[in-house]
C-alpha cells in the first residue's frame, strides 16, 4: 500500500501549525477532505504542528479538530506522517495514518523505479548534543513525567520564534547529509530552504511561504498554495 510515491501525491513539510499560516493550513486540509483538490497520497514530512506530542492531554484536546481531519483524510487516501522534532510519539493520535518515527527514517519508497529516501531532516549530520537532546525529548518515559503545563507554555512561546531564514553554505551541508543516504532521490524537511540540488530535495516550509511539493508527470515539483486553489 505504501511501497511507492504515486502520481498526484502531495508532500507537506514544516507547517508549524498553529503559529504560522494557520488559516491557510486548515484551508488546505478542508480542500483535501472535501475533495476540492484531488490527490492520491498525503505525505507529511514532519513539524506539521509547532508542538504535538501524543501523550499530552492538553495538546490532544487543543488539536482534536485537526487530528480528526487528518484521520478522516486517511480513510480515503494513503497518509504517511514522518515524525519531526516538533511532532512525535504520534501513533496514539492517528489510527488511520502510517507513522514513521525518527528511528525508522528515512522512509524508503520509489518513484518511477528510482529509490527515494524521505526523512524529516534532523537525523543525519547533526551535532552530538542535538542528537542527545532529541533522543531525550522523544523518550516516552521522560514525556510521561513532564507536567502538561510545560507543553502549553512551550507551544505559546514558539509564537515568537523566527523560523524562516536562508542557511549559509547549505550546499556543502547537504553533501555531508548525502553521505548517509545512498539513494536516487533524497527528500528532507526541517531546514525550510525550498531548494533542489542535484538529487537532494530540501522541502519548502509551508509555514514560511505556503509551498508544498507535488508529484506531477513523474517529477517532484514545488508549488505555492495560490496555484492550487
Amino acid at each position: 500500500m505504501y511501497h511507492k510515491l504515486k502520481e498526484g501525491a502531495l508532500l507537506i513539510a514544516d507547517a508549524h501549525y498553529p503559529n504560522h499560516q494557520k488559516e491557510q493550513f486548515i484551508k488546505l486540509l478542508d480542500a483535501i477532505l472535501l475533495k476540492k483538490i484531488k490527490i492520491t497520497q498525503l505525505i507529511l514530512v514532519g513539524d506539521i504542528f509547532d508542538l504535538l506530542v501524543g501523550n499530552s492531554p492538553y495538546l490532544k484536546k487543543r488539536f482534536k479538530k485537526e487530528i480528526d481531519k487528518l484521520n478522516a483524510i486517511a480513510k480515503d487516501i494513503d497518509v504517511i506522517y514522518l515524525e519531526g522534532n516538533h511532532d512525535f510519539y504520534l501513533k496514539p493520535l492517528f489510527k488511520n495514518i502510517k507513522i514513521i518515527p525518527i528511528n525508522n527514517q528515512p522512509y524508503i519508497t520509489t518513484l518511477n523505479n528510482k529509490k527515494v529516501a524521505i526523512s524529516h531532516g534532523d537525523k543525519f549530520n547533526t551535532p552530538i548534543i542535538y542528537k542527545i537532546y532529541t533522543k531525550v525529548i522523544r523518550n516516552p518515559i521522560i514525556l510521561k513525567i513532564l507536567p502538561d503545563k510545560i507543553a502549553k507554555n512551550k507551544l505559546k512561546s514558539m509564537q515568537k520564534k523566527s523560523i524562516c531564514k536562508k542557511l549559509p553554505n547549505f550546499k556543502k551541508y547537504i553533501n555531508n547529509i548525502k553521505k548517509y543516504n545512498n539513494y536516487d532521490i533524497i527528500i528532507e524537511g526541517h531546514y525550510h530552504q525550498g531548494k533542489i540540488i542535484q538529487n537532494y530535495y530540501a522541502m519548502p516550509s509551508f509555514a514560511c511561504n505556503k509551498e508544498v511539493a507535488i508529484i506531477k508527470n513523474g517529477e517532484i515539483k514545488y508549488i505555492n498554495l495560490k496555484d492550487i486553489f
